[in-house]
């Protein structure tokens, strides 16, 4: 809830709202991450339902981060599947005391490694995903569209002091 109170990044929405338990009257929103704002679907005025797409990012430089970091965990997934089949020889080796404790050790480390990447590739692609997403500002409640600081060009940076682009007054009907 403070998140919808307190100023959003990227997207300059404010909702304004008659409701009582409110701590704002007005939110001003904006999305989590950088970007030039590609298209507003709402306008000044406007009634909205939470959940209401209010504006996009441009998504290009988005899907390619998602698409990089996609090839980087499948990359990764092979190495680490090449490190297990390693490890399973080194121990077989080890086992019938062909090689020695070293080998064993140096592939063990090998497979560690490339588990530690997989995971690293793995939380990359989940946040390129996430901020991929986040293009697109939605309504976090009920309300209505005071005013619309951003429009179509609008470069947005996800700093400590993001740029307001919709400002909405929650719950008015």
């Amino acid at each position: 809830m403070k998140r919808c109170i307190a100023r959003m990044a990227l997207a300059g929405l404010i909702l304004g709202g008659a409701s009582p338990l409110r701590a704002a009257d007005k939110l001003e929103l904006t999305t989590r991450v950088s970007g030039v704002v590609d298209e507003v679907l709402v306008k000044t005025g406007q009634r909205v339902k939470k959940g209401t797409v209010l504006l996009r990012l441009g998504k290009t430089v988005l899907q390619a981060r998602l698409d990089e970091a996609t090839a980087e965990h499948a990359r990764a997934q092979a190495e680490e599947a090449d490190a297990r089949r390693e490890l399973d020889r080194a121990q077989e080796l080890f086992n019938r005391t062909v090689s020695s404790t070293s080998e064993l050790e140096a592939a063990t480390l090998r497979h560690v490694r490339a588990q530690a990447a997989l995971a690293a590739a793995g939380a990359r692609r989940v946040i390129a995903q996430k901020d991929l997403d986040d293009a697109d500002l939605m309504a976090p409640v009920d309300g209505v569209v005071n005013a619309l600081p951003g429009g179509p060009g609008t470069v947005v940076t996800a700093d400590c002091q993001p740029k307001t682009l919709v400002i909405l007054s929650p719950g008015r009907r």
